[in-house]
């Protein structure tokens, strides 16, 4: 089968041949589904990959055309998924094969959408996995970076803006300077959250004092179209014009809790996490906490919410033996 290529890549690597099988108008109607009708470029990586194991272990099985695939050879390759992966991970597979099926059959290159028809793993989920750190756990990481660098200026500022705003960490590493401004005399952030909605909200006051000393400690003030979050210059000290990658505030946050003696192993997500739970605790509401975290619906934010953790340790505490 012919490798998908990310759509940043040209030019695009052709359908698979199982498609291609099919002729031009299904072989156009699959690369259209990446390019055109998913937006979201963690979700078209995620459904590239799920696409193509599927189209690899069709070609397995001597299928001669994806429209020779039928329900019971999508219930067969997601009942063997389902010995190989955890749930949530099927049900992505799932969703992947079933909107490109269906974007295949409103083409008219199949006749149904034969995964219409397959259901996947129960999975329920009433508490979230997110590591969530205590208020004074949050401010000792916080407290222990070394201001004194623009690494560290930069890294306080980021923590301190998934805490305090809930970000998602790509829609803080994909601000750029523009979306810093000052509106009634505040400091304002505008994030870019999923499904291209734009949320600005009004910076907490530690936030905003973390903003500041980041841009005028770094320089940053006068660079209007650059990023807000940058890379630095290996050997240098500082900032460069290139973004900075999750997977680069991924190992920051890791090793910024680990300088400041916080054993829970955490990631980005736990700052987000962590800012619902402590806003929920003193008197937020949930449906104020989604708003801010552009969560489309409350139990979504209700997985962040884990107030009842303490009530669980306590009844676990009058266990004395």
């Amino acid at each position: 089968m012919s490798a998908l290529v990310p759509l940043s890549e040209s030019p695009p690597a052709p359908a698979p041949a199982l498609v291609a099988a099919a002729g031009e108008r299904a072989a156009y109607r699959f690369l259209e589904f990446f390019t055109a009708q998913i937006r979201n470029p963690n979700t078209r990586r995620a459904y590239v990959r799920a696409v193509g194991a599927f189209c690899a272990w069709l070609d397995g099985r001597g299928l001669p055309s994806i429209t020779a695939v039928s329900s019971i050879h999508v219930a067969a390759y997601v009942e063997e998924l389902g010995r190989r992966h955890t749930a949530p991970t099927v049900k992505q597979h799932l969703a992947a094969i079933r909107m490109l099926f269906d974007w295949l059959a409103t083409g008219g290159v199949l006749p149904f959408n034969p995964a219409t028809a397959v259901r996947g793993p129960r999975h329920v989920i009433k508490r979230g996995k997110t590591p969530v750190l205590a208020p004074d756990e949050a401010r000792a990481i916080l407290d222990a970076i070394d201001v004194g660098m623009p690494i560290g200026l930069r890294d306080r500022a980021l923590i301190g803006l998934m805490v305090y705003t809930f970000a998602r960490i790509g829609a803080a590493t994909a601000m750029r300077m523009e979306d810093v401004y000052v509106q009634n005399r505040r400091l304002w952030v505008r994030l870019h959250e999923k499904g291209g909605k734009a949320v600005d909200l009004p910076c907490h006051h530690n936030l905003e004092s973390y903003l500041h000393a980041y841009l005028d400690g770094t320089g940053l003030s006068g660079d209007g179209d650059g990023p807000l979050f940058r890379t630095v210059g290996r050997g240098t000290g500082r900032l460069t014009r290139t973004p900075l990658p999750a997977a680069n505030a991924y190992a920051m946050v890791r090793r910024r809790a680990e300088a400041a003696g916080i054993a829970t192993k955490i990631g980005n997500h736990t700052f987000r996490a962590t800012g619902i739970t402590a806003y929920l605790k003193n008197g937020g509401t949930l449906e104020r906490a989604a708003t801010i975290a552009n969560h489309a619906s409350i139990r979504t934010t209700q997985l962040y919410d884990r107030r009842s953790d303490e009530v669980n340790l306590d009844e676990i505490e009058r266990i004395l033996i």
